[in-house]
């Protein structure tokens, strides 16, 4: 009897030190299958694209053309550039990047991935779609206006651009001119949705805002400086200019000046990964963590650039 439980016993344990073996390997391989790949992605004149993974540390890419990019989006596993004569570039990760045919040679003004649809804009009303970056359809706007700025909140796509231009959309597809309620003639540069709240940006310290991509309401900025980009993040609407402006709000109506320690013209700027990054003339790279105090990067290049992205 004492044999046979000796050998009971010695086989128990055998099974239990192989079941935990079993666990301990899943959980391993769970593990090692949860990444991710942050990243800005800035992008500017002869084809310059600069990416970095913190907002301090960048890194120039190979875009493969010396157009000058305008803007660029990330959506649908993919990173989408857009600029001058047509020119779209996609990319899995920043690193290589692959020219695709737009079917305009008009310049793209800028992109955006919204309601599972990128959507780049540009010169003489152009409107392009796309669900994976690669193909691209033209749609009709109804306006010859450059567009600069596109973005989709509230079931509305809304697009902006010279004169006070703002058109609207529910599908994409067929557009409403609304610039009659702009109540400005100035170049509008770029519209954002967030909060709930559709805000848009131009020269002269143009801004203007509403709820439903409809009506608008002028806002008071505080400058008369060109306003060519805007973020949200952290609860904080931040919009940059020239001569080194930057303006913030917390709810987009009452706008503060902010030191941003630079004189250059300020294009863009993105938020992601608890950083605010802005970009500009000159090579420009400014960061902050509250929008208010900003540190200068080094770019490794005196190229200016007109905007920047974030992937998460």
């Amino acid at each position: 009897m004492n044999k046979v439980l000796y050998i009971i016993l010695i086989s128990l344990f055998s099974l239990t030190i192989i079941s935990c073996g079993e666990k301990e390997e899943s959980t391993t391989d769970t593990t090692t299958t949860t990444t991710s790949s942050p990243l800005f992605v800035a992008v500017g004149d002869n084809g310059t694209i600069l990416t970095s993974s913190d907002g301090t540390t960048w890194t120039s890419r190979t875009s493969g053309t010396t157009e000058y990019l305008r803007g660029g989006a990330y959506g649908n596993s993919t990173l989408v550039v857009v600029g001058a004569s047509g020119t779209i570039l996609t990319s899995s990760d920043g690193t290589t990047w692959t020219s695709r045919t737009s079917g305009t040679s008009n310049l793209l003004g800028n992109v955006t991935y919204r309601n599972s649809t990128f959507m780049a804009i540009g010169n003489s009303g152009t409107i392009l779609t796309s669900s994976d970056g690669t193909g691209w359809t033209a749609r009709t706007s109804g306006t010859t206006k450059n567009l600069w700025g596109v973005t989709y909140g509230n079931s509305t796509w809304v697009a902006n651009g010279d004169n006070g231009t703002i058109i609207s959309s529910s599908d994409g597809t067929s557009w409403d001119n609304r610039t009659s309620a702009s109540g400005t003639t100035e170049e509008f540069n770029e519209v954002i949705y967030e909060n709930s709240t559709f805000v848009a940006f131009g020269n002269s310290g143009t801004i203007r805002t509403s709820s439903d991509g409809t009506t608008w309401d002028n806002r008071t900025s505080g400058t008369s400086n060109n306003l060519p980009g805007g973020t949200y993040g952290n609860s904080i609407f931040v919009t940059v200019g020239n001569s080194g402006t930057i303006l913030t709000s917390s709810d987009a109506t009452t706008w503060t000046s902010k030191t941003s320690g630079t004189s250059n013209k300020l294009r863009g700027v993105t938020y992601g990964n608890g950083t605010f990054v802005a970009v500009g003339n000159s090579g420009t790279i400014l960061t902050s963590s509250d929008a208010t105090t900003w540190t200068s990067r080094t770019s490794g290049t005196s190229l200016n650039f007109r905007r920047v992205f974030y992937k998460e």
